[in-house]
C-alpha cells in the first residue's frame, strides 16, 4: 500500500457542547465504530479510532469497499449495523471475536455498512490541509452514485435542519448531531469539532460498587432498574468522580455494605450461565479481557438520579451514566424501566433519503 496518507491515522475528534452552534456544517452523530478506510487498488485496510486494524472483522465490508470506492482513497467514517430500520450497536460489538468462522457467519447474518463523512486523500493528493467545505465537495463527487452498503453521510449548513435531525434521528438509533467548522483542516486526534448529544435522567438503584484501580475508593457505582417482573437488572455504571469524592462514597455507602453476595438480587453474578437469562454485573466480555470484574454488594436501598444519553436495545445505558444526586425521596421499587423516555421510532432509510 502506497497512499499520500498512510495508516495509522488518528481521527479528528469532537468536544461536547450543550447546544448546536451556528454557522457550521452539520451531520448526524452515528452510533458505530469510527473507522479510517485506506484503499489502494486491491488493498483495503480498516483502522480503528486507536489505530488498531479492524479489517478482519468485516470481510463483507472490505469486499464492498473494493467494488464501490475510488481506486486510491482514504476516507473517515463509521462502520454501522442496521436491523429493523435502526442502528444496532450490540450486533456490531459481536464482530470483535477471535474466531474467523464466527466473524464470517455474522457477516452473513448481520452485514455491516460504512457511512463516509470525510475524505482525507484521493488518488495521489493528501487533503489533510484542505478546508472541510472543499473536502466535502470532493467527497460527494468521488462517491456520487455509490450504492449500499456504502453511504455518504447526509450534511447540511442549515442549523434549523440540524435541529430537526437532532429531534428525529434518535428514533433510528443515531446519537445526536456533530457540528464542523467549514474552514477546519483535518486535525488528527484534536477536538476541533462539536457534538451535541441527547441527555435524559433516570432514578436508579445503587446496588454495589467496584473499587478504583488506585486503591480502596469507589471506582464505579453499579446501577439497577426493576423490570416488569420485579427483578432488579444491572443497567450500567456511573464512574466519573473526583478522587476526594470516591473516598467519601466509601464512607457514605458503608452502612449498606454486605459481607457477601448471599441474598443480593445479583447473587448469581459469578455463574456464567446466569448471565444468559438476566442482566448481572461481572459478565466477561471481549472488551473486559482479564480485567478484575469483582464488586462489593450493597443492600439495594439507595436511589440516585443519573443522566444518560440513550438506552441500548431498551435494556442498559449505552454509555457510562453521569451521577447527578441522591434521591432519598424515592423508593428503590419505584426505579423501573417504565420511567424511561422512549424516542419516537424513525426509519434509518429516511436518514439516507432512501425510498421504496
Amino acid at each position: 500500500m502506497d497512499l499520500p496518507v498512510m495508516p495509522p491515522v488518528k481521527p479528528m475528534l469532537a468536544k461536547s457542547v450543550a447546544t448546536i452552534p451556528p454557522g457550521m456544517q452539520y451531520e448526524a452523530k452515528w452510533d458505530g465504530f469510527r473507522a479510517i478506510v485506506f484503499r489502494d487498488g486491491p488493498e483495503v485496510e480498516l483502522g480503528s479510532r486507536t489505530g488498531k486494524p479492524l479489517t478482519r472483522y468485516f470481510p463483507e465490508l472490505v469486499a464492498a469497499l473494493k467494488e464501490r470506492l475510488p481506486e486510491r482513497c482514504v476516507l473517515d467514517g463509521e462502520i454501522v449495523i442496521a436491523r429493523e430500520g435502526r442502528l444496532d450497536f450490540d450486533a456490531l460489538t459481536e464482530r470483535i471475536h477471535p474466531a474467523d468462522s464466527r466473524v464470517r457467519m455474522l457477516a452473513e447474518r448481520t452485514p455491516s455498512s460504512f457511512v463516509a463523512f470525510d475524505l482525507l486523500a484521493l488518488a495521489d493528493e493528501s487533503l489533510l490541509d484542505v478546508p472541510l467545505s472543499d473536502r466535502r465537495a470532493l467527497l460527494t463527487t468521488a462517491l456520487s452514485g455509490v450504492r449500499p452498503p456504502v453511504h455518504v453521510a447526509p450534511a447540511t449548513t442549515d442549523v434549523e435542519v440540524a435541529q430537526q435531525w437532532f429531534q428525529e434521528y434518535e428514533g433510528a438509533g443515531l446519537d445526536g448531531v456533530v457540528a464542523k467548522p467549514l474552514t477546519v483542516r483535518y486535525l488528527q486526534d484534536e477536538r476541533a469539532m462539536y457534538k451535541v448529544k441527547h441527555e435524559r435522567t433516570a432514578d436508579v438503584v445503587v446496588a454495589g460498587y467496584r473499587l478504583h484501580k488506585s486503591g480502596p475508593v469507589v471506582g464505579s457505582l453499579l446501577l439497577g432498574l426493576y423490570d416488569h417482573q420485579g427483578t432488579l437488572q444491572h443497567v450500567g455504571v456511573s464512574a466519573a468522580f473526583a478522587m476526594k469524592r470516591r473516598a467519601e462514597l466509601v464512607a457514605e455507602l458503608e452502612p449498606l455494605r454486605m459481607d457477601d453476595v448471599t441474598g443480593h438480587p445479583w447473587a448469581a453474578w459469578g455463574n456464567e450461565a446466569a448471565h444468559e437469562t438476566a442482566r448481572l454485573p461481572g459478565a466477561p466480555s471481549r472488551w473486559s479481557g482479564k480485567k478484575d470484574l469483582s464488586w462489593i454488594p450493597l443492600r439495594p436501598e439507595r436511589v440516585a438520579e443519573v443522566a444518560y444519553d440513550h438506552m441500548e436495545n431498551g435494556a442498559r445505558f449505552r454509555h457510562t451514566a453521569r451521577f447527578r444526586r441522591w434521591r432519598p425521596d424515592r423508593t428503590p421499587e419505584s426505579c423501573t424501566y417504565a420511567q424511561l423516555e422512549e424516542p419516537v421510532r424513525y426509519d434509518l432509510a429516511e436518514v439516507f433519503g432512501v425510498r421504496d
